[in-house]
């Protein structure tokens, strides 16, 4: 569909990861003139060096666990020896080779998606980019910024990203010291792997290489892994963690880090020291404003140099839109794409629904995955929402136990007397597609009855969300049919 406009409108787009990628996309199906401007490669630091890498990496510890715990389902692998007897394999793992798979997926996603922008009839503009008040972009596209492109458009969207925070006393060298973009250049498992930082990159990469076979010391300056997230499910996934191996420091700060030879050395703050091969920072991220032209575009901005805006990407210059880790909003891909999408359609007059935070899923991509929507545990707990909540552990499902599956629940809150599905948490394999009924459910305010008369297929593990809502019944007769 296009809108009809007196004169063709234009849009230019700082930023070609998946809020930009996405406005352009958005823009040029409304009929705009359409240019985006992107320093690296289009997808951007999310395609690249992040989310596609990373769950590509992850995916490669999945598989590796699902071998080696094949025996508990009755399936054995071995070889014959010389002598002809059997000898059982070890699982080894190719790191090298693991990464350059999936740095050539990242590739391939990042070609793809330039192929859709071109077929779309948008402008690339490969270089640096800056605003130049609040209806251009100009753009250093030659070596030492000698060649410049000036581009004006009625509407601009910032979607710039963000990169990994490096601490004064902890300089990443690329080798030793990493953030989570240097990791693809490993050639072989790390020996003895510290993660700084328990937070969600910190948790899943920790497990990710803890299941491929690395020792892994996992640092967190709180009291559990995952700060923030659902109690229950940052216990469980704690469990798993040290059942598997890993030691998880609680409490303990990192002071500093350090190059050792041919390893690295984390000084705690209360003095205690860990020595490894390699030290993973995972320790947050800032986004990428600085020196692109936003204060002086009138740009509204936080003191951490996020991007302030409304419920529909837009800044405090009328025009002047941003989406994805830039901005201060939920800093996830999926919500880059909606944002960007959700700009355009606000500037170019489209039906815009405003981004609501509840009615956004989230995903950590640990094994078990936690996925999450809508009202939390703590929102119940605190008062915010009167509520109930039901927890039902996944071993008592069917599936999960022809799957050999031992970790893992599903758990609802609705609101008190009428029934309405408030939110969710999953702790299961693959909760990021199990999530997705809970989250339509928060969206169109079902009542667990209602979720609770689909039809789950039997036996899978979505029948467990069915089960935990038949346990919450409330008859809510506004909603009974008439016989």
């Amino acid at each position: 569909m296009s809108l009809s406009f007196e004169r063709t409108q234009t849009v230019a787009i700082l930023g070609g990861g998946p809020g930009g990628y996405e406005a352009a996309i958005a823009a040029a199906q409304l009929g705009a003139k359409v240019t985006l401007v992107e320093r690296a490669s289009v997808g951007g630091a999310a395609v690249i060096t992040d989310v596609v890498p990373s769950k590509s990496l992850i995916a490669t510890a999945d598989a590796a666990v699902a071998i080696s715990q094949a025996g508990d389902l009755g399936v054995q692998l071995f070889a014959r020896g010389g002598d002809g007897r059997p000898l059982k394999p070890e699982v080894a793992i190719n790191l090298a080779a693991v990464n350059k798979r999936l740095l050539s997926l990242a590739r391939q996603q990042s070609d793809d998606m330039r192929a859709t922008l071109v077929e779309a009839g948008v402008r690339i503009v490969s270089g640096h980019g800056r605003l130049e008040g609040d209806n251009a972009v100009v753009v250093s596209t030659g070596p030492g910024g000698v060649d410049f492109d000036r581009i004006e458009a009625d509407t601009l969207v910032v979607s710039v990203g963000s990169s990994p925070r490096e601490l004064p006393t902890a300089p990443p060298d690329g080798e030793r010291i990493l953030t989570w973009t240097q990791l693809y250049d490993m050639k072989s498992l790390p020996e003895h792997l510290i993660v700084v930082g328990s937070g969600v990159t910190g948790a899943e990469f920790a497990g990710a290489y803890m299941n491929l076979g690395a020792r892994v010391t996992l640092v967190s300056s709180r009291d559990h892994v995952l700060p923030g997230e659902d109690p229950d499910a940052a216990a469980l996934l704690e469990r798993v963690f040290t059942r598997g191996g890993m030691q998880v420091l609680s409490k303990a700060r990192a002071q500093t880090v350090q190059r050792s030879g041919d390893g690295v050395v984390v000084t705690l703050a209360d003095g205690r020291t860990i020595e490894g091969s390699h030290c993973l920072m995972a320790v947050g991220s800032v986004p990428n404003t600085a020196g692109i032209g936003l204060e002086e575009a009138g740009i509204q901005m936080t003191e951490s140099g996020h991007i302030r805006v409304n419920r529909v990407a837009r800044t405090s210059v009328p025009n002047i839109y941003a989406a994805g880790d830039c901005t201060t909003f939920v800093p996830l891909a999926s919500v880059a794409s909606m944002q960007g999408r959700t700009a355009v359609f606000h500037a170019l007059g489209d039906t815009v629904i405003p981004l609501e935070r509840r009615r956004i899923a989230a995903n950590i991509f640990t094994a078990p995955e936690i996925a999450t929507v809508g009202f939390q545990q703590a929102d119940i707990d605190s008062g915010l929402v009167d509520g109930v909540v039901h927890k039902l552990p996944l071993a008592a499902n069917p599936r999960a136990k022809m799957m050999g599956v031992r970790d893992g629940f599903v758990k609802l809150f609705a609101r008190q007397g009428s029934g309405t599905v408030l939110g969710g948490v999953i702790v299961a394999p693959r909760a990021s597609e199990l999530i997705y009924p809970i989250a339509i459910a928060v969206e169109r305010r079902l009542t667990v009855d209602q979720v609770s008369r689909v039809f789950a297929v039997y036996p899978s593990l979505s029948g467990s969300i069915t089960d935990a809502a038949r346990a919450m019944h409330i008859v809510d007769r506004a909603t009974e049919p008439e016989v």
